[in-house]
């Protein structure tokens, strides 16, 4: 099976239960998280994710469309890249 590899963000105001909340969706819908930063600056939670959406039976335009609905009811600012693009992106 081909991996496929995002990269996801999310920030918003801190609060209790935003990585259970953000992990268990992604896990609920197939995607596994390699690696996995975050921290709190102020009152601001900010996490960055390195995933595995190989498991996923969604589409790419699905599973951002689910993360923007899960981000707009948590109030999260949540943005899933694929990792290839992430790359090409930002490479000097």
């Amino acid at each position: 099976m081909e991996k496929k590899q995002a990269i996801i963000s999310v920030i918003g105001k801190d609060r209790v239960g935003i990585i259970a909340r953000v992990s268990g969706f992604l896990a609920d819908i197939g995607i596994n998280i390699l690696d996995i930063s975050q921290t709190v600056l102020s009152d601001y939670f900010a996490m960055i994710m390195h995933a595995d959406y190989s498991g996923c039976t969604l589409s790419v335009s699905e599973i951002v469309e689910k993360l923007d609905a899960l981000g707009a009811e948590s109030n999260l600012a949540i943005r899933f890249q694929n990792e290839e693009i992430f790359n090409a992106m930002h490479k000097i």
